[in-house]
Protein backbone atom coordinates (compact mmCIF):
# COMPACT_ATOMS: atom_id res chain seq x y z
CA UNK A 1 0.00 0.00 0.00
CA UNK A 2 1.51 3.34 -0.97
CA UNK A 3 1.32 6.50 1.16
CA UNK A 4 -1.63 8.06 -0.68
CA UNK A 5 -3.62 4.83 -0.25
CA UNK A 6 -2.88 4.84 3.49
CA UNK A 7 -4.05 8.46 3.72
CA UNK A 8 -7.25 7.72 1.80
CA UNK A 9 -7.99 4.64 3.91
CA UNK A 10 -7.52 6.57 7.15
CA UNK A 11 -9.76 9.38 5.93
CA UNK A 12 -12.48 6.88 5.02
CA UNK A 13 -12.22 5.22 8.43
CA UNK A 14 -12.55 8.55 10.22
CA UNK A 15 -15.56 9.58 8.15
CA UNK A 16 -17.32 6.24 8.74
CA UNK A 17 -16.45 5.79 12.43
CA UNK A 18 -19.03 6.17 15.18
CA UNK A 19 -18.77 9.15 17.51
CA UNK A 20 -17.64 6.86 20.32
CA UNK A 21 -14.95 5.22 18.19
CA UNK A 22 -13.67 8.47 16.73
CA UNK A 23 -13.42 9.99 20.23
CA UNK A 24 -11.57 6.92 21.57
CA UNK A 25 -9.21 7.09 18.59
CA UNK A 26 -8.59 10.80 19.18
CA UNK A 27 -7.90 10.34 22.88
CA UNK A 28 -5.48 7.46 22.35
CA UNK A 29 -3.72 9.16 19.46
CA UNK A 30 -3.28 12.56 21.08
CA UNK A 31 -1.99 10.84 24.23
CA UNK A 32 0.52 8.95 22.09
CA UNK A 33 1.64 12.15 20.36
CA UNK A 34 2.18 14.23 23.51
CA UNK A 35 4.31 11.67 25.32
CA UNK A 36 7.15 13.19 27.38
CA UNK A 37 9.98 11.55 25.43
CA UNK A 38 9.11 13.67 22.39
CA UNK A 39 10.03 16.76 24.40
CA UNK A 40 13.42 15.48 25.54
CA UNK A 41 15.23 16.73 22.43
CA UNK A 42 14.17 20.32 22.97
CA UNK A 43 17.01 22.72 23.60
CA UNK A 44 16.71 25.13 26.49
CA UNK A 45 16.85 28.11 24.11
CA UNK A 46 13.86 27.01 21.99
CA UNK A 47 11.10 27.92 24.45
CA UNK A 48 10.68 30.36 27.31
CA UNK A 49 10.15 28.91 30.77
CA UNK A 50 6.47 29.92 30.61
CA UNK A 51 6.03 28.17 27.25
CA UNK A 52 7.80 25.06 28.49
CA UNK A 53 5.56 25.00 31.59
CA UNK A 54 2.41 25.47 29.50
CA UNK A 55 3.51 22.70 27.15
CA UNK A 56 4.26 20.30 29.99
CA UNK A 57 0.96 21.04 31.73
CA UNK A 58 -1.08 20.71 28.54
CA UNK A 59 0.55 17.36 27.76
CA UNK A 60 0.05 16.02 31.27
CA UNK A 61 -3.63 17.00 31.25
CA UNK A 62 -4.49 16.54 27.57
CA UNK A 63 -7.54 14.35 28.25
CA UNK A 64 -8.99 16.49 31.04
CA UNK A 65 -8.15 20.03 29.93
CA UNK A 66 -10.98 22.09 28.47
CA UNK A 67 -10.84 23.61 25.02
CA UNK A 68 -10.55 27.08 26.59
CA UNK A 69 -7.68 26.01 28.85
CA UNK A 70 -5.93 24.35 25.95
CA UNK A 71 -6.41 27.52 23.89
CA UNK A 72 -4.69 29.54 26.61
CA UNK A 73 -1.88 27.00 26.91
CA UNK A 74 -1.31 27.04 23.15
CA UNK A 75 -1.22 30.85 23.17
CA UNK A 76 1.45 30.76 25.90
CA UNK A 77 3.40 28.15 23.94
CA UNK A 78 3.25 30.10 20.67
CA UNK A 79 4.22 33.33 22.44
CA UNK A 80 7.19 31.58 24.03
CA UNK A 81 8.82 30.06 20.96
CA UNK A 82 12.29 31.58 20.76
CA UNK A 83 13.56 30.14 17.46
CA UNK A 84 12.50 30.96 13.94
CA UNK A 85 12.23 27.80 11.83
CA UNK A 86 14.37 25.44 13.86
CA UNK A 87 12.11 24.00 16.56
CA UNK A 88 12.90 20.42 17.61
CA UNK A 89 10.89 17.84 15.61
CA UNK A 90 9.48 16.24 18.77
CA UNK A 91 8.32 19.60 20.09
CA UNK A 92 6.71 20.37 16.73
CA UNK A 93 4.88 17.03 16.83
CA UNK A 94 3.57 17.73 20.33
CA UNK A 95 2.47 21.29 19.57
CA UNK A 96 0.78 20.18 16.34
CA UNK A 97 -1.05 17.37 18.17
CA UNK A 98 -2.24 19.79 20.86
CA UNK A 99 -3.44 22.27 18.22
CA UNK A 100 -5.41 19.61 16.34
CA UNK A 101 -6.87 18.24 19.58
CA UNK A 102 -7.88 21.76 20.61
CA UNK A 103 -9.68 22.31 17.31
CA UNK A 104 -11.43 18.96 17.65
CA UNK A 105 -12.55 19.76 21.21
CA UNK A 106 -13.72 23.21 20.22
CA UNK A 107 -15.45 22.43 16.92
CA UNK A 108 -15.88 18.63 16.90
CA UNK A 109 -14.34 18.48 13.42
CA UNK A 110 -13.26 15.00 12.36
CA UNK A 111 -10.73 16.50 9.99
CA UNK A 112 -8.65 17.38 13.04
CA UNK A 113 -8.59 13.70 14.00
CA UNK A 114 -7.47 12.84 10.47
CA UNK A 115 -4.60 15.27 11.02
CA UNK A 116 -3.77 13.55 14.32
CA UNK A 117 -3.68 10.22 12.50
CA UNK A 118 -1.31 11.62 9.89
CA UNK A 119 0.93 13.13 12.60
CA UNK A 120 0.99 9.70 14.26
CA UNK A 121 1.96 8.02 10.98
CA UNK A 122 4.65 10.67 10.46
CA UNK A 123 5.95 10.10 13.98
CA UNK A 124 6.50 6.42 13.19
CA UNK A 125 7.95 7.32 9.78
CA UNK A 126 10.45 9.58 11.55
CA UNK A 127 11.64 6.53 13.51
CA UNK A 128 11.75 3.96 10.68
CA UNK A 129 11.79 5.89 7.37
CA UNK A 130 9.02 4.03 5.58
CA UNK A 131 9.13 3.55 1.82
CA UNK A 132 6.44 5.73 0.20
CA UNK A 133 5.71 3.02 -2.37
CA UNK A 134 5.26 0.25 0.23
CA UNK A 135 4.40 2.31 3.25
CA UNK A 136 3.39 -0.57 5.51
CA UNK A 137 6.47 -2.72 4.85
CA UNK A 138 8.09 -2.07 8.23
CA UNK A 139 6.58 -3.80 11.26
CA UNK A 140 6.36 -0.48 13.12
CA UNK A 141 4.37 1.23 10.36
CA UNK A 142 2.11 -1.78 9.88
CA UNK A 143 1.45 -1.84 13.63
CA UNK A 144 0.56 1.88 13.69
CA UNK A 145 -1.77 1.48 10.73
CA UNK A 146 -3.47 -1.48 12.43
CA UNK A 147 -3.79 0.52 15.68
CA UNK A 148 -5.60 3.25 13.76
CA UNK A 149 -7.86 0.74 11.97
CA UNK A 150 -8.65 -1.13 15.19
CA UNK A 151 -9.69 2.04 17.00
CA UNK A 152 -11.74 3.54 14.17
CA UNK A 153 -13.47 0.35 13.08
CA UNK A 154 -13.35 -2.17 15.94
CA UNK A 155 -15.99 -4.36 14.26
CA UNK A 156 -13.74 -4.95 11.27
CA UNK A 157 -11.03 -6.62 13.34
CA UNK A 158 -11.28 -10.27 12.46
CA UNK A 159 -10.69 -13.00 14.97
CA UNK A 160 -8.36 -15.77 13.75
CA UNK A 161 -11.33 -18.13 13.35
CA UNK A 162 -13.02 -15.75 10.89
CA UNK A 163 -10.01 -15.17 8.64
CA UNK A 164 -10.33 -17.02 5.37
CA UNK A 165 -7.31 -19.14 4.39
CA UNK A 166 -7.50 -17.45 0.98
CA UNK A 167 -7.29 -13.88 2.29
Amino acid sequence: MDYSEVEAEILGLIVAASERDVRAFGEETVTRLVRPELLQGAAEDELTDDARAALTTACANVLTISAAELHDALAAIYDGILVEDDLDAGVLTVISALAHWHSYLEQNRRGELYELAIRSIEDVDHEVSADLGDFLATPQMAAEYERIRRLLDPGAVQSPARISPLS
